[in-house]
């Protein structure tokens, strides 16, 4: 029987593009890979039928496992970026879900 995998689903405004990508991405983004983490969906186009996004970027990370998404989450390394993330954006949705089995 294989694991289900793990997500994290985000919804997020970016209030300041420069400083998201230099103080937040460039940690987050290495701290995804050290806990086997891969971006499924990072921004781009997303079409809404139902709801209201405007204004917000869309990100799906795909782990190997729920308690992966879990421990990426309280990771020191994820701690950090966190910290400058909220500088530079407002989270309006963070959800760490299991995968279908």
């Amino acid at each position: 029987m294989t694991t289900p995998k793990g997500y994290i689903y985000v919804e997020i405004e970016v209030t300041d593009p420069e400083g998201y990508r230099a103080n937040y991405m460039t940690r987050s983004t290495p701290a995804v890979a050290k806990f086997g983490g891969r971006f499924v969906v990072r921004g781009g186009d997303v079409t809404v039928k139902n709801g209201d996004l405007t204004g917000r970027r869309v990100v799906l990370v795909e782990f190997d496992s729920y308690e992966r998404a879990l421990e990426f989450y309280e990771s020191p390394d994820y701690r950090e970026a966190m910290a400058h993330r909220d500088r530079h954006a407002i989270v309006h949705r963070y959800v760490i879900m299991r995968g279908a089995a």
